[in-house]
């Protein structure tokens, strides 16, 4: 056994979820033992989709995601997934090889540990055959307990080390890191806040996400409304005061409801420009309150009045106790019946009137989503990527809860789309992936339709098609319509077309009768991607996109 086999069985020993990548003769021998002791290889054809896909996986699955790479141009290939994995704190592992420190003529040498850096991942390293197993178990640790991208580099002639004698660290060794529980200083103030608070609402983001009972039984005592960020859609999905969304995507009625609220509490959430729109929600004399888990994220992104270091978990349940012993009894708050019944009738964006713009030759984008929402299966997961289309799939196609929904926009890319729905889709095998992606981020990605043909998997690819650029179509074109926009408009594509040609189906949609054939591809009880080419009508530029141009 050498090191790059000790390494790879380590890694199935401790439980790691599922590795994707390209195949190269630097990482061939450890891609081959992890899948000898039971991990799942997914082979990519490019390492920038390996990396987002093994993002979604671990994100869809909460399970450790590997990545496997070749030295050198197989990392800098993967740069765009490992770093939108890194700002959204994936716990990932990217086992990159990496040439001998006397190689220094190779083609493939390159500084890897500050490539990790650059994009905000940690770099790790496999030293030697006596230390491979304790190197691997760190890197490990720091995925899983700090939250982070970790790039593991193996250097070939420390791969190729003789490991006969090392044993692996039996996985029961590896104690998790117990959740932090917040100050009780901070505890009591926010209970203070609370008590006095009349209209409070939370919001929940990624860190918020497993926390859901908690942060639920702490609403209904304090008459707290509840939201999430993009990234958490669906984890209030039960409850009667859910609003959705909170940010660029939040409906007319969530949007007002959060703007007049006299406290905000962010459990895990950034409470970043996206998600308060610039602040635009925050109403004037709204107390903000931000629990995260890291000191300097508190007030990273705008003022607050009380932050408090915790998991949100702990920290939602630490206060409800609080407010309990000091008999600060249930109320009903901003849970009121006429709240109840304006979030009934009209808090979805499918309850939202809106003047249909399809002509017979292009859709309205929403006419689209809204039914599609009604064809498609309950049991789905949606990933999304980005582009002047993308609150399309994010406010009209309903996911089943939190694991339903797959963002990658933390590094604001366009083409993580189809990566990110073929890792989503793997992680939740009974549930149906579907895609909302554009023209232009579904030409850069196309390439790994090839893999969801390979994989058998039913995957709807709905294309919303406007041969352009159309986020830049439009921001570049509100204050200045003669502008030259020969360099973000395309000629059409037919992508139907196209996909028939990976292996998958594919359907022309101009008009809603031509959705009917996406009732015959489900009831064929299909095995392989559906691309819908969705000619889509232009909605003038989407206002959610417009927000965000003003942060660039």
């Amino acid at each position: 056994m050498n090191v790059a086999q000790l390494v790879g069985r380590t890694l199935a020993e401790l439980g790691v979820g599922h590795c994707f990548g390209v195949v190269g003769s630097g990482n061939f021998t450890i891609t081959n033992t992890l899948m000898e002791h039971g991990v799942p290889f997914t082979a990519a054809r490019h390492e920038g989709g390996a990396a987002t896909m093994a993002d979604a996986y671990s994100r869809a699955s909460g399970q450790v995601a590997l990545l496997s790479v070749h030295q050198g141009c197989g990392l800098t290939n993967a740069a765009t997934g490992i770093g939108e994995a890194a700002k959204s704190r994936t716990p990932m592992i990217v086992l990159a090889a990496e040439a001998a420190p006397s190689a220094v003529y190779s083609n493939f040498a390159m500084d890897q540990d500050g490539f990790a850096a650059s994009v905000y991942a940690v770099p790790e390293r496999v030293h030697s055959a006596q230390t491979a197993v304790a190197d691997t178990i760190r890197a490990y640790r720091r995925a899983v307990n700090d939250r982070r991208t970790v790039v593991l580099n193996l250097p070939l002639n420390v791969q190729a080390q003789d490991a006969a004698d090392q044993q692996v660290v039996a996985p029961a060794t590896i104690a998790p890191a117990e959740p932090i529980r917040p100050s009780r200083a901070s505890v009591q103030a926010l209970a203070e806040l609370l008590a006095g608070a009349k209209r409070p609402v939370f919001v929940a983001g990624r860190g918020g996400r497993g926390a859901r009972d908690e942060i639920l039984a702490l609403a209904r005592h304090t008459g707290a409304l509840v939201a999430t960020s993009a990234v958490a859609k669906g984890l209030f999905n039960e409850d009667e005061f859910n609003l959705g969304i909170s940010g660029g995507f939040s409906s007319p009625l969530a949007a007002e409801l959060i703007t007049d609220a006299d406290l905000i509490i962010g459990f895990g959430c950034a409470l970043n420009m996206w998600t308060m729109r610039h602040g635009h929600l925050i109403g004037a004399g709204t107390k903000i309150v931000q629990i995260d888990l890291e000191e300097q994220s508190l007030g990273a992104n705008r003022p607050i009045d009380l932050g408090l270091v915790g998991d949100s978990a702990e920290c939602a349940a630490d206060v409800l106790e609080a407010l309990v012993s000091g008999n600060v009894e249930a109320r009903e708050g901003y849970r009121t019946a006429a709240v109840a019944v304006r979030i009934k009738e009209s808090i979805d964006w499918n309850q939202v009137d809106f003047e249909d713009l399809s002509d017979g030759q292009s859709i309205d984008p929403r006419t689209l989503t809204k039914r599609l929402d009604e064809l498609l299966p309950a049991e789905r997961i949606v990933s999304v990527d980005s582009g002047n289309f993308m609150g399309y799939p994010s406010q009209f196609l309903s996911v089943p809860d939190e694991f339903g929904f797959c963002f990658t926009q933390a590094f604001q890319s366009i083409g993580l789309g189809l990566y990110t729905a073929i890792g989503a889709g793997l992680a939740q095998p009974g549930r149906m992936p579907v895609l909302g992606t554009g023209d232009g981020g579904f030409h850069m990605a196309i390439a790994e339709l090839d893999t969801a043909v390979r994989l058998g998997m039913p995957l709807v690819c709905i294309v919303y098609n406007d041969a352009a650029y159309g986020a830049e179509v439009h921001h570049f074109g509100i204050d200045n319509p003669e502008a030259d926009m020969r360099s973000v408009k395309f000629p059409d594509t037919d992508f139907a077309a196209i996909g028939r040609g990976f292996g998958a189906d594919g359907i022309t949609v101009r008009t809603l009768a031509d959705l009917d054939a996406v009732g015959d591809w489900l009831d064929s009880n299909p095995s392989r991607p559906l691309v819908i080419d969705a000619k889509i009508a232009s909605d003038s530029g989407s206002w959610w996109l417009a927000e965000a141009f003003k942060g660039h």
